[in-house]
């Protein structure tokens, strides 16, 4: 699996879990560090966690590595390392105020396959329980 591959399975395991407006953004060209960076938010702390916690999984279940976390204890703003794929996921008021993607303004933003989709709905419990 090549680095864009990654990428976008990575950001597809933001997306299922009901991530605010994922952006790729592949940065090999103006970063040593990483090829591409995901940018993404929750509506909250613990939707911040949610969703760091099934990039993790998704990024053992290709057979790569997460290299560090951090923020995760807190949850307003998450960074999951994976070397070639770094993932920032901000509670939403702050990536507001971050605003990481201006400092990004010139690399290209790769258009994800399903980003026109709906995530995936919750399951209803009432629904579950009830029928």
């Amino acid at each position: 699996m090549d680095s864009k591959e990654k990428a976008i399975s990575i950001a597809h395991a933001a997306w299922e879990k009901q991530a605010i407006n994922p952006i790729l953004l592949e940065v090999k060209s103006s970063s040593d560090v990483t090829d591409y960076f995901l940018i993404c938010s929750a509506n909250s702390n613990r939707g911040v966690k949610t969703i760091a916690e099934n990039i993790e999984k998704k990024v053992k279940e290709i057979g790569q590595k997460v290299i560090g976390i951090e923020g995760y204890e807190v949850g307003q703003w998450v960074l999951v390392d994976s070397a070639d794929v770094v993932v920032h996921i901000f509670y939403e008021p702050l990536r507001e105020f971050y605003n990481l993607e201006s400092l990004w303004i010139d690399a290209p933003r790769l258009k994800l396959p399903f980003e026109d989709n709906p995530p995936p709905l919750k399951p209803n419990l009432s629904q579950e329980l009830y029928g």
